[in-house]
């Protein structure tokens, strides 16, 4: 599958003040295979070598600080030749700090190794940060890379293009068809070849089911068990969270007289490594947007709109006549694209009961808001509520609808959100 981060590593590749790499995104979203695939395609070998349990490694990291003493130790251990500039060194689930501080010595001055580190958890960058190294996060598949993956190169071009000049695709039911398919499979590539090669949904739900899994061995990490118990009864009861009319995250669903200072750990360490994002009120809008968030009220999206839909035990059909349930996954992938595009969610509420979905600054200094279109009409009031009160000449609307633009607010379908990332 052609993942855009391939793009991000041979621009790393050139880099004439290059660095080890650290590579960070959460489990399962195909960062190994990423990386593998680019080594095999850019470099004569690939040394690969697994962090996890890996004792002779650690032996190596703690005795040697001599990088051509660890590369002859690395080639030892992988069996074969480490050449400059055509091996590729790949060290996988790092978690360790010895191995770290090894690895930032090919950081240190001229040195024509080239280096990538993987790891799951973002607060690893925490405890790794430094000089010696450069750093790219991988997000999941997104639409346009699901559309590669089906050979839709030019449905891409042509979604791209009326995105840009506001103009109805010829194509629309086929990309909302596509859509709807990447809705269910969400992000993570197994559970995408899954969808393509097996349509059974019990197959694809156990792929859900495997990444929850994942996340909730990742909570291990976490400094006390019951920050880990808070954590995980937070994944679990989030979807639920979107089933009521204000979708607004409310202690009171986690258990009977629970507060927020009980479960902010929790929410910290899912929100810091991604697992989920939180999205803030804002009441008054100004720039910069965090000046004006709430920090007690907040919505939480989950990283991936298949694990959601399998937390919710949807099917094709259900999800196809409930609108209610299409609009809870909309508006997750529409948080998820914002959030890949480099912003920060923000959602708005006046003291009356205008809401508007999101709220962007930006990378031009302006106030874009963003609204998802569902059958209840105060939404619309509200957007228009929203620009006159805050004199805004530009909004986005997303819907099922075609492209168009009226009085300087741009209609979207919901599959056009990737584009966020090139032209918002």
């Amino acid at each position: 599958m052609e993942r855009k981060i391939m793009n991000d590593f041979l621009r790393w590749k050139k880099d004439m003040n290059r660095k080890p790499l650290l590579l960070y995104g959460n489990r399962q979203i195909g960062k190994t295979y990423s990386v593998l695939a680019f080594g095999e395609k850019e470099y004569k070998t690939v040394a690969y070598i697994n962090c996890e349990n890996n004792y002779e490694l650690l032996s190596i990291a703690k005795r040697e600080n001599s990088v051509e003493k660890i590369v002859l130790r690395l080639a030892l251990l992988v069996g074969e030749p480490i050449l400059k500039k055509d091996t590729l060194i790949v060290f996988d689930n790092v978690n360790d700090l010895d191995i770290v501080k090894m690895v930032k010595l090919f950081g240190k001055g001229e040195c024509d190794y080239h280096v990538i580190m993987i790891t799951s958890l973002k607060e690893n960058l925490v405890k790794f940060k430094g000089e010696e190294l450069q750093y790219k996060y991988m997000f999941p598949v997104d639409f346009e890379e699901y559309l590669k993956a089906c050979n839709q190169n030019q449905l891409i071009d042509f979604i791209k293009d009326s995105y840009k000049n506001n103009k109805p695709i010829p194509f629309h039911q086929i990309a909302m068809d596509h859509f709807q398919n990447y809705l269910m499979t969400g992000g993570l590539p197994e559970a995408i070849e899954a969808s393509f090669h097996n349509p059974n949904f019990a197959y694809l739900n156990s792929v859900h089911q495997k990444m929850i899994d994942c996340y909730k061995r990742s909570l291990l990490f976490m400094p006390t068990l019951i920050d880990t118990t808070r954590a995980n009864e937070v994944l679990d009861i989030m979807p639920y969270q979107f089933l009521k009319p204000n979708h607004k995250f409310q202690y009171g669903l986690m258990r009977e007289g629970s507060r927020s200072k009980d479960y902010e750990a929790a929410i910290d360490f899912l929100s810091n490594n991604n697992f989920v994002y939180r999205c803030y009120k804002v009441s008054n809008v100004g720039m910069p947007l965090s000046k004006f968030k709430d920090k007690d009220s907040f919505k939480l999206y989950p990283s991936d709109t298949g694990i959601l839909f399998y937390q919710l035990h949807l099917n094709q059909i259900k999800l196809l006549q409930d609108d209610k349930l299409k609009n809870i996954l909309y508006e997750t992938s529409i948080a998820n694209n914002i959030v890949s595009s480099g912003y920060n969610l923000y959602y708005y509420a006046s003291e009356g009961k205008a809401e508007v979905s999101f709220i962007v600054q930006s990378r031009l200094g302006k106030i874009v808001p963003i609204e998802l279109v569902n059958t209840n009409l105060s939404k619309a009031k509200s957007l228009t509520l929203f620009m006159n009160k805050y004199d805004i000449h530009e909004a986005i609307r997303v819907s099922e609808e075609n492209f168009s633009l009226k009085k300087g607010i741009k209609y979207i379908p919901i599959y056009a959100t990737f584009c966020f990332k090139e032209y918002l």
